[in-house]
This record gives C-alpha cells, structure tokens and sequence, in this order.
C-alpha cells in the first residue's frame, strides 16, 4: 500500500482525497466502511490510530459465553502491554452484538467508548475488535497484546480453568441461594447464604474497605503509619538517587508548594534541588511528619507511604493484619465465584503489600483488583459509581459493599449497591437508627 492508495477525511469524516482509479482487473476504490467507527475513536478518546482486526481469539473470545457483556481478564503479564494497566489489575473489554453492516456499529460503539473510560478496545461478538491508542505503535502494540490474552484465555477455558480470576483455579458457577431451605441441595463451595435466609441471590461482587473492616484500625494507626514517619528519613536518603523517589519528591515539592500557598500548618519550604541533599531531605521529612499527623489523605504522601512500607515488608519488618475471619470468607467468595475488590484511601501498592504479606500467607489470589482514592472520595456516591462503571454489573444492587464506615455506607447505597456496615473492636460507635444492616465477621454475609 501507497500514500496515494489512502483515503484522506476531514474531521467530520467528509472526504478530502481519494486514491485514483487503477485498471482491470482492480476494483475501483472504496472507502472503509469501519470509516465512521474510527472516528468515534479519534474523537472521543484523542486516538491517533486504530486497527481493526478479525482475528480467530478476539472473535473466539466473544463466543465462550454469549450472554457476557464484558470480556475480564487478570493476573496475565500482557496486561502490562495496555495503556493504564498492570499485571495486578482487571483489564474489562466491553462487547457489542454484531450486525449484518460494519457502519451499523457505530452507534453501539460509542456507547461503549462512553461507559468504559478506561478501555482501549472494543470487541464485537462473532466479529472481531477495534483498537486505538496516541499513535499507530501503542495501537498495534496493544493489539498484540489483546490477541496473546484472548489466546490464553481460549486455552484456559478449554482446560477448564477461569482466566477471570487472580489464581486461574478450576471454572466454578455462581449459585443463588434458594428461597426455601437454603441450605438444602447445595455443594459445601456454594453453602454461603445469609445468616436470615432471605432468598436473595448472592452478589456477583462484593467490594471491602481495609481499616476497621478487614484489618484493626490499630494496625494503620499504631503500626503503618508510625513506621512510615519513623523510616522516612532513613528511606530517602538510601534511595535519594532512584527515579522512583525522585519521582516522590517531585510530587512532595508539587503538594507543599500548593501548601504553603494556602496557608497549611506545619508545610515548610523544600530548598532547590541544587541544595545539599541532608538539607531537602531533613526538608522533607518534616513536612510528611506534619502531613501524617494531620491525617491527609492525598497522593503525593500515600505514594511515598507505600515505598517506605515495601521495604518493611520485604525485610519482614511488617506483617499485614487481618481479622481471623478474612481468609475463610475470601476463600469461600472465591470458590463461589463471586468477584472480590478492596476499596481503601490507600494506595493500591499499599493495599496489595498488605494482602499479599500476611500471617495467613498471601491473599492476594482471592481478590480480583484494587481501588483508591483515584476514584474518588469514599464518602461521595459518584466513586461508587464510578466503581460500578468499572465492574461492568448489569445492576449496581448486584455489588455489596462492607465498611465500618456510616458515611461510606450512605455514599454506596446512594449508588445503588447493597451496604453492610462492619462492626469490629476498636470501630467508633454508629449512629442510632442507621438504617443499614450489621456483621461482626465475614462469615455472616
């Protein structure tokens, strides 16, 4: 193919030039008609190229459960190869139902483009996928890497295990629990419904807060966060050279400048990075102290946390702390295949260290993804919106959100999730007459 075969279009898509005609026996030229759909792509997403593609695992995927509305995968390492992603993190394609004409998609492809914000990919059952990326390498370079994890996700399941979740183990159905008897006919994997017997079916998700749900609120204020603001000297002026603490302190002079602009207590100048290390370091240390004292709840100081802890971790200075009752329940949730996700004002790195470093061993193979405070403040409804967007459910009622926090509680069912507050030693008292249901362990749910 030639400059001169291309077709060329104006930003509405109207055509600016056309290839010229070439003899018998070649057709005469004919613009795509995927044409309007990759426009939607440049225009809502920015995109500087798109492939379409028809290949055997990206229409192979889409068959595997025709009723799936959402291709999920994680734990793979290709998953590092999408913009916005890492081998930790669920990657969600949405899907789309196929028609007898490509320029019939459009429609439903920019509903899709809309209700994904994260997705770079949209596959079409019994079809194929359209890619895009900020230029015509991250397109075909994600492309790969979208057909290498449909390929393994075709071979997973026809050895029968879930590509959807952390560990791969054996494909499992999710059962509803029984309106009678609900115990009754049911495989001890399947045997977790209410402690009332409803009749409700179990949720298909279920999203947990960390402090004062899954782990003492002691363990981050006694423990984590004094070791962090113990070591932080120490941790800087080891790793001072490093771009990833560069890359901290870049977010720290950023955070107090802002600081010291509105007046914040205890924020003080940073000297210029031609100063003497000691005096930016010694700089530093006292405006994390103060900032950790106020309990702040922002990036720059969660991101710096959470380098500080995975030092402690990996030299066993730190143990994560869970309730007793975690593991069982996470394993159960799991072999139930109900989809598990942490939701903390932590940060994800922090939240994996925990989970993954604990007395129980490493529960990380039960949980499917990890959200903060990236998503928005945990006591506003739009972040449980934006977590239900993310989780692809039909209904935001089939998520259930446990916390020990009434605010947080309030800001879900807002969203339309179903909220159970947890009630743990050392929690603050709740409001009278909340309103919502209460457990003292996870095996209640």
């Amino acid at each position: 193919m030639e400059p001169e075969d291309m077709y060329v279009l104006s930003g509405d898509g109207a055509i600016i030039s056309s290839p010229s005609p070439k003899p018998y026996p070649h057709k005469p030229p004919k613009c795509s008609d995927c044409a309007p759909l990759f426009m939607k792509a440049y225009h809502m997403r920015n995109a500087g190229a798109v492939i379409h593609s028809h290949g055997m695992e990206s229409c192979l995927a889409t068959m595997i459960n025709p009723h799936l509305k959402e291709f999920r995968i994680t734990h793979m390492e290709m998953i590092k190869g999408i913009q916005g992603h890492g081998y930790y993190d669920e990657l969600v394609i949405p899907i789309i139902e196929n028609t007898a004409y490509e320029n019939e998609l459009t429609d439903s492809l920019a509903k899709a483009i809309e209700a994904y914000p994260k997705t770079t990919a949209v596959l079409v059952r019994n079809h194929g996928i359209y890619v895009w990326g900020d230029s015509w390498i991250s397109a075909k370079t994600q492309s790969e890497c979208y057909h290498y994890l449909f390929d393994a996700a075709i071979k997973l399941h026809q050895l029968g295990l879930d590509w959807s979740t952390p560990d791969h183990g054996p494909i499992q159905v999710v059962k509803e629990v029984p309106s009678v008897d609900c115990r009754m006919n049911m495989s001890k994997k399947a045997r977790i419904a209410d402690s009332n017997c409803n009749g409700k079916p179990f949720p298909r998700c279920i999203v947990l807060d960390i402090e004062g749900t899954t782990t003492p609120i002691s363990f981050v204020t006694d423990i984590l966060f004094p070791y962090a603001q113990n070591n932080v000297g120490r941790h800087l002026s080891a790793t001072y050279a490093s771009a990833e603490t560069q890359d901290d302190i870049k977010l720290l002079r950023s955070q107090v400048e802002d600081d010291l602009k509105q007046g914040v207590i205890g924020a003080v100048p940073i000297p210029s990075e031609d100063a003497e290390k000691e005096e930016v370091i010694a700089a530093l240390v006292a405006n994390v102290e103060a900032m950790i004292k106020a309990d702040r709840k922002i990036t720059a100081l969660k991101q710096l946390q959470g380098h500080i802890w995975r030092t402690g971790f990996e030299t066993n200075e730190l143990k994560g702390i869970v309730f007793d009752d975690v593991p069982e329940a996470l394993e159960k949730w799991h072999a139930s295949g109900v989809k598990v996700y942490i939701y903390s004002s932590g940060s994800r790195l922090a939240q994996r260290l925990l989970f993954g470093n604990t007395k129980f061993g490493d529960l990380r193979k039960y949980l499917s993804g990890y959200f903060d405070t990236a998503v928005g403040n945990k006591r506003e409804k739009r972040s449980y919106v934006e977590i239900t967007d993310t989780l692809g459910v039909d209904k935001p009622s089939e998520i259930l959100f446990l916390t020990d926090i009434y605010q947080e509680a309030i800001a879900a069912k807002a969203a339309g999730m179903e909220a159970i507050i947890s009630v743990r030693p050392g929690n603050s008292p709740l409001p009278d007459n909340h309103g919502f249901k209460t457990i003292n362990s996870f095996l209640e749910v």
